[in-house]
C-alpha cells in the first residue's frame, strides 16, 4: 500500500506538476489552500503534508500547526521561495520536519519524504515495542523492533520457563551474553545466580577448576578449598560463553553434568549435585567442528537442545536508532552528561555504516560521541574518525577532503545542467569565470564533466 502525501500551494501548476513527480510512489492529494487542506487531511488523513510558506492569504505556518493538533499529526515539509536561514530555523522549531526552497529539486524532495516515512515509521515502531515490553517483561537490554528481532523475542519467552539447555550462536558482538541474561531473567531461576564464564581466556586446566572447584593439594598452587562456577550458580544459570573453545577433556565432564546432573572437584571424591540450567554461546560453527572431530557430537546435541541464532546488525538495519538512543540515555548518565539526540545527518552515518563488530561497536561508537561531543546536538564529527571515513567516500583519514567535495559538487551541478556551464554556476551559486577557474585547477575539462 502506498503512503500518502498531500501537497499544498496556491500556484495550480506548482502543485499539479509536484503532484506528477510524486504520485508514480505515493497516493497523493492536493489543495490551494488552508481550508481546502484541513478538509481533505480530515476526511483522510495524510502521513506526509507538504506545503508552501505563503498560501495566498493564509499562512503555511499557521496550517502546520492546525495539523499537529491532530490526534495523528502528519510529517510536515516547507517549502518557500523566500529561503533563509531564518525561515528554516523557525520552521523547524515550530515542528517542521524539513524545509526546501523553489524551484524544488525533485530528487532531493523525494529523499526527504522517503527518510520523513521511515523515521516515522520506527517513532510508530518504538511506541508498540515499548508497550510490548511491558507485556512481555522483556529485559530493557533487548532492543529492536524489526522481525527478525522479533523472531529472537519469541524464543526467548517460550523457552524461558523451561529447564531446556540453550546454544546460542552468532558473530561477535551480537549480543549473545545478553540474550542469555534475559533467559535467566524470564525464567523461574530469576532470583537465583546467573554466572558467566568466558571460557577461551582459561587454559583447559584453570577452566576445569574454574567450572567445578577444586580441593586443597590438588595440583601446584592449590593452597585452599576453591568452589567452582556450578556450585555457584546452583538453583540458578550458568553461561558458557565461547563454548567452542573448550578441551576435550574438559568437554567430557561438562557432558557428564548434562547427562547426570552430577560432578566432582578437581582432586577430590565427593559427588556434587548441580542444579544448574546451562546456557552456551558460540561464534563458532560447531557442526564444522564436530565433523573435523575437535567438538564432541554427543556434547553438541546436549546443548543444542534449543537453538538461538542472534543475527548481525547488518540484517536489522532498522533497529539502530532504537539502539542508538537507549545507548545515548544509559551512557551520558554512566559519564555524567546531557542527554543529546543525534543530529539527523549523524544518524544517517551509524545507519549506512557496515557495523563488522556489531552492536558491542555500536555502543563503542555511540560512548565515543557522548565523552567528545561538546555540542547540544551530536554531530557526525563526534563520530569516531574511521566511521566516518568508511561512511563517506568524501572523507579520507577521518578529515573532510574538501577537494573532492568541491568536485563532487561541481560534477553534479554540470550533469544536472547538461554541460552547460552557465546554468551549473548559477545553480551553485557563482560567476562562470569563478566556475571554469574550479574547473581548471581540478583538472575538469568539458568532455570529462
Amino acid at each position: 500500500m502506498k503512503s500518502s502525501v498531500l501537497i499544498v500551494d496556491d500556484e495550480k501548476h506548482t502543485r499539479e506538476g509536484l503532484r506528477a513527480a510524486l504520485e508514480e510512489h505515493y497516493e497523493v492529494s492536493v489543495a490551494g489552500d488552508m481550508s481546502g487542506a484541513l478538509a481533505l487531511f480530515d476526511a483522510d488523513p495524510a502521513e506526509v503534508v507538504i506545503t508552501d510558506l505563503k498560501l495566498g492569504s493564509d499562512d503555511g505556518m499557521e496550517l502546520m500547526n492546525a495539523l499537529m493538533k491532530r490526534s495523528d499529526p502528519p510529517v510536515c515539509i516547507m517549502m518557500t521561495a523566500y529561503g533563509s536561514v531564518d525561515t528554516a530555523v523557525t520552521a523547524m522549531k515550530k515542528g517542521a520536519y524539513d524545509f526546501v526552497t523553489k524551484p524544488v529539486n525533485i530528487d532531493h524532495l523525494e529523499m526527504i519524504v522517503r527518510r520523513s516515512l521511515r523515521e516515522r515509521s520506527l517513532s510508530a515502531e518504538n511506541v508498540e515495542l515499548k508497550r510490548e515490553v511491558v507485556r512481555t517483561r522483556m529485559p530493557d537490554r533487548m532492543i529492536g523492533s524489526s522481525p527478525v528481532m522479533e523472531r529472537v523475542f519469541e524464543t526467548i519467552r517460550q523457552v524461558a520457563p523451561s529447564k531446556a539447555t540453550v546454544l546460542i550462536t552468532g558473530e561477535s558482538g551480537t549480543g549473545k551474553e545478553v540474550a542469555a541474561r534475559a533467559i535467566h531473567a524470564l525464567s523461574p531461576r530469576a532470583e537465583k545466580p546467573f554466572v558467566a564464564v568466558h571460557c577461551a581466556s582459561l587454559s583447559p586446566q584453570l577452566l576445569e577448576s574454574e567450572l567445578f572447584g577444586h580441593e586443597k593439594g590438588a595440583f601446584t598452587g592449590a593452597t585452599e578449598r576453591r568452589i567452582g562456577r556450578f556450585e555457584r550458580a546452583e538453583g540458578g544459570t550458568l553461561f558458557l560463553d565461547e563454548i567452542g573453545e573448550i578441551d576435550a577433556s574438559v568437554q567430557v565432564k561438562i557432558l557428564r553434568v548434562l547427562g547426570e546432573r552430577t560432578f566432582e572437584r578437581v582432586g577430590g571424591n565427593q559427588t556434587m549435585k548441580a542444579d544448574v540450567r546451562l546456557v552456551a554461546a558460540t561464534n563458532r560453527d560447531l557442526t564444522a567442528m564436530v565433523a573435523s572431530g575437535t567438538f564432541r557430537e554427543d556434547l553438541y546435541f546436549r546443548l543444542n537442545v534449543v537453538p538461538l541464532t542472534m543475527p548481525p546488525l547488518r540484517d536489522h538495519r532498522e533497529d539502530i536508532p532504537l539502539l542508538v538512543n537507549a545507548f545515548e540515555k544509559e551512557l551520558s548518565k554512566e559519564h555524567g552528561k546531557p542527554s543529546r539526540r543525534f543530529s539527523r545527518e549523524a544518524m544517517e552515518l551509524l545507519e549506512g555504516y557496515a557495523w563488522p563488530g556489531n552492536i558491542r561497536e555500536l555502543r563503542a561508537a555511540v560512548e565515543h560521541a557522548v565523552v567528545l561531543g561538546a555540542g547540544g546536538e551530536l554531530m557526525p564529527a563526534d563520530l569516531p574518525a574511521p566511521l566516518r571515513a568508511a561512511a563517506d567516500p568524501l572523507l579520507r583519514e577521518g578529515e573532510l577532503n574538501l577537494e573532492k567535495v568541491e568536485e563532487a559538487m561541481i560534477r553534479k551541478a554540470l550533469a544536472e545542467c547538461a554541460d552547460n556551464r552557465t546554468l551549473a554556476a548559477k545553480k551553485l551559486g557563482i560567476s562562470r569565470r569563478t566556475l571554469h577557474r574550479h574547473l581548471a585547477q581540478l583538472g575538469i575539462s568539458k568532455h570529462q564533466s
